[in-house]
């Protein structure tokens, strides 16, 4: 049974994720009739109000001062005012801050709209040839080196497409880190999605590192991935190795070694040694 409360109402509108032609009716008619609306960045979606001619007011709502915001937009809606989110681009709650203010507007009772409508997950994930029957989105990976590996330890099991967010700056990094959890796993990376420039990078995970120097590495990245499976007969090669070349190493540095050797993860390496 519904406890929502008979007064302003929250709508969640999609935005261009780099096409302005992407936006929907709907939600240019939501912006453009709600009371007030709270953006991830101001001169960003000002530009889309521009061009939409949409005079409603504008906010600023992020990550630094969404307590803030938090209180203000409830005090709004308590007072029967309807407020719209939208995030830089895409589906706000996506990758960025909007779902804190979504769970607390939930638990205070009031109504909340979500608009269907842009996103980078979708279009890279149809594009890239992969089943897509089921898949697991993980975003931006954790910042915190024991959080990401965790995480990486739990994905890395997976068969099913693995979606990412990445910046430019740190695509072959990240690259680099799923590799000692995926080995050579299947990637589609979708650059500049919608844009002029949009483009898609499709293969091996090894390939793709040997020529990254192929990546314009401009605009956002989406990264599907589909992790390999090492199969259990690496078990003797690794041991064989160990004991023949490497007893004398730390497991660590072992593992290292070893991983080099068969072209594999130096975890996967590193597991084996460890059990043993």
């Amino acid at each position: 049974m519904s406890n929502v409360k008979n007064t302003g109402i929250l709508y969640l509108v999609p935005t261009p994720i780099g096409n302005l032609a992407d936006m929907t009716y709907r939600g240019v008619l939501v912006l453009k009739e709600v009371d007030l609306i709270y953006a991830e960045d101001t001169r960003t979606s000002g530009i889309l109000l521009a061009h939409y001619d949409i005079k409603t007011s504008l906010k600023s709502y992020h990550k630094f001062n969404e307590k803030e915001r938090c209180e203000e937009i409830i005090g709004h809606l308590r007072v029967g005012k309807n407020i719209a989110i939208i995030s830089d681009a895409g589906t706000p709650g996506i990758a960025d801050p909007s779902n804190i203010v979504v769970k607390e507007v939930i638990s205070e009772g009031f109504q909340i709209n979500p608009l269907p409508g842009a996103t980078a997950l979708i279009p890279a994930l149809v594009s890239s040839g992969f089943d897509t029957q089921q898949f697991y989105m993980a975003g931006f990976l954790p910042s915190k080196k024991q959080q990401k590996e965790k995480l990486l330890s739990k994905l890395k099991a997976f068969d099913i497409p693995i979606v990412f967010y990445e910046a430019p700056h740190r695509l072959e990094k990240f690259l680099h880190e799923i590799k000692d959890f995926f080995n050579n796993a299947d990637v589609c990376i979708a650059r500049e999605l919608t844009k002029l420039y949009e483009s898609f990078y499709r293969g091996k995970l090894y390939d793709i590192l040997e020529n990254f120097d192929s990546i314009v590495l401009k605009g956002e990245f989406v990264i599907v991935v589909i992790p390999e499976k090492v199969k259990i007969e690496l078990k003797e090669e690794v041991l064989d190795l160990y004991h023949n070349k490497y007893k004398d190493e730390k497991v660590a540095k072992a593992s290292r070694l070893i991983a080099e050797e068969l072209g594999v993860s130096k975890n996967r390496v590193y597991e084996v040694l460890i059990k043993m």
